[in-house]
């Protein structure tokens, strides 16, 4: 009996992995997470990975990217170390991500943490605090270092529009600017 419990277990595990994978928007809203229309979520991570023990405590906005590695923290597990005296003690904090945001890989986003709308977060920041729209935030803790506008102002001289060429366009295109 305990080995056909474990091999259930595995068949679960393996199916959320699959699932994930395939359709990680459809995922996320099956776990209780709420997600807005036209997001992009990379390399999702299931059973308490990537949207934390506590899924349904977080509310995405449209056009949202989450990128591979982001953690959403929706508890304080550090009051473990209370646990001897108030066994029941918890401390939650729901998320929430306004629109049009990019969270970059590895981005920690935890309890209580509101992201506005029109916000890139940098790669491996630690997001404690609210990040007010229109900016981008990188660090550990993250800070904003720039706004919407300055953050386009300072790409001006690097962008490329080339999403509308095909795979062979496109690589031609860069080995090309790059010298390749």
């Amino acid at each position: 009996k305990r080995t056909l419990l474990m091999l259930l277990r595995f068949l679960k595990t393996i199916r959320a992995i699959v699932f994930a994978r395939l359709r990680p928007i459809a995922y996320a809203r099956s776990i209780g997470v709420k997600v807005g229309d036209g997001c992009r979520f990379i390399s999702i991570r299931p059973s308490g990975g990537t949207f934390g023990s506590e899924p349904y405590l977080i509310s995405i906005g449209s056009h949202v990217t989450v990128c591979g590695g982001v953690q959403f923290v929706n508890h304080d597990g550090g009051v473990w170390i209370f646990r001897n005296t108030e066994p029941d003690i918890d401390v939650f904090g729901a998320i929430v991500v306004g629109n049009n945001v990019f969270i970059g890989f590895g981005a920690i986003i935890m309890p209580g943490v509101v992201i506005g709308d029109d916000v890139v977060i940098g790669a491996g920041s630690v997001v404690v605090s609210d990040i007010p729209s229109s900016s981008v935030a990188v660090g550990a803790p993250a800070k904003v270092i720039k706004s919407k506008a300055e953050y386009r102002a300072s790409i001006s001289e690097r962008v490329d529009f080339i999403r509308s060429l095909s795979k062979d366009e496109k690589r031609n295109y860069l080995e090309r600017k790059f010298l390749f």
